[in-house]
């Protein structure tokens, strides 16, 4: 077998967390809904360049889905650009984040928190 690369991430939230990462994703991180299998668990499947990257599953009452917990996964990464807009868009919606030059590298990362406490980090080829 030959790994190829991370087909998507798989977030599973009760209802109201799940719309509030639903809302996240697409307004802050600019993911776009697409297409979804008819699956009998509510969800959304999220799109950067033509590809779904991010699955939100709504998590049935009886799971116990922790938040805003230490695990062994640090952070989900995405490819940006816009840095000037994305920061203004932050400081508009009031989300703390900080900004991170990467050495020997014109790349930019912005570190923020999702609803659920799962951190993300925004990475710009270049600072402009």
């Amino acid at each position: 077998m030959s790994t190829l690369g991370i087909a998507h991430i798989n977030i599973r939230a009760p209802r109201a967390l799940l719309e509030q990462l639903h809302a996240f994703y697409r307004e802050v991180v600019g993911l776009q809904d697409g297409p979804r299998p008819p699956f009998t668990r509510f969800g959304y499947w999220l799109y950067a360049g033509g590809h779904d990257v991010l699955h939100l599953i709504e998590a049935s009452p009886e799971e116990q889905r922790l938040v805003n917990v230490i695990t062994t996964v640090d952070h989900i990464a995405f490819k940006c650009t816009d840095l000037p807009e994305t920061t203004r868009g932050l400081q508009q919606r009031g989300i703390p984040y900080r900004v991170t030059a990467i050495p020997l590298s014109q790349q930019q990362q912005i570190v923020l928190k999702d609803p659920a406490g799962n951190t993300v980090e925004l990475n710009f080829a270049d600072a402009s």
